[in-house]
């Protein structure tokens, strides 16, 4: 399988957004509606395999000179291994609805999803938070 073949229904539908078959609205409902895969930081020593915090670190990079905090998402933990790779520490995440993503995720933060891969996307700070916006209104219904 090639880094362009769709591996699951949200590929399928980036893909048709990216050809234009579908709009960003499809997209979007598609996204709210599936589980996305999060990289965390791993613990520094796990005691008897429990988690001694509460609170994951996700993956979080720093866009241009602004500094603009931009949150890793992938559509798949297969998806995330060859970026992860050049991340030490980051070995597990979290498979989670993407709607739960936005709902914990605070302001100020764009979205790479699946990054470094032509089935990936970027979304500017200002998008995710007027999705936020749409889902607290229930303006996007899933």
């Amino acid at each position: 399988m090639t880094d362009t073949e769709a591996r699951n229904e949200l590929e399928v539908q980036i893909l048709e957004a990216q050809k234009g078959h579908i709009t960003s609205d499809d997209l979007l409902k598609t996204l709210i509606e599936s589980q996305v895969f999060m990289p965390v930081q791993d613990e520094k020593a796990p005691v008897l395999n429990i988690q001694r915090s509460n609170r994951a670190q996700s993956l979080v990079l720093s866009s241009d000179e602004e500094g603009t905090p931009i949150l890793v998402l992938f559509s798949s933990p297969e998806r995330a291994k060859s970026f992860i790779k050049d991340y030490p520490g980051f070995s597990g995440g979290i498979l989670e609805s993407f709607q739960w993503v936005l709902q914990n995720m605070g302001s100020g933060y764009g979205i790479a999803f699946n990054p470094n891969t032509e089935v990936g996307f970027d979304m500017e700070p200002e998008t995710v938070q007027e999705l936020i916006e749409r889902l607290a209104t229930r303006e996007i219904r899933h």
